[in-house]
């Protein structure tokens, strides 16, 4: 059974960068860089996105081939925390 990546984040440019707190609520109690991970730099291929290696989250080209699909249905395809994996 497949399921959703917990976060799908909408990009329109092939290179992104994560460092799995940008989204996060800031302010005099919070703080987002330590809930993150080291930042990376992911490119989005033919297949129109890209998850992190770390935190799961999801860039999805728009207008891309994956734009409009059902996120549960894409195959796991993560750059980051482990190079080998794709």
């Amino acid at each position: 059974m497949n399921i959703p990546p917990p976060e799908v984040i909408k990009v329109d440019t092939r290179r992104v960068a994560c460092d799995g707190a940008t989204d996060i609520r800031g302010g005099d109690n919070f703080r987002p860089a330590a809930l993150g991970h080291p930042k990376i730099y992911l490119e989005i291929d033919e297949h129109g996105y890209v998850d992190c290696g770390y935190c799961d989250r999801r860039f999805v080209l728009e207008g891309g081939p994956a734009d409009g699909a059902d996120q549960a249905s894409l195959p796991d395809i993560s750059e980051g925390a482990d190079p080998g994996h794709r």
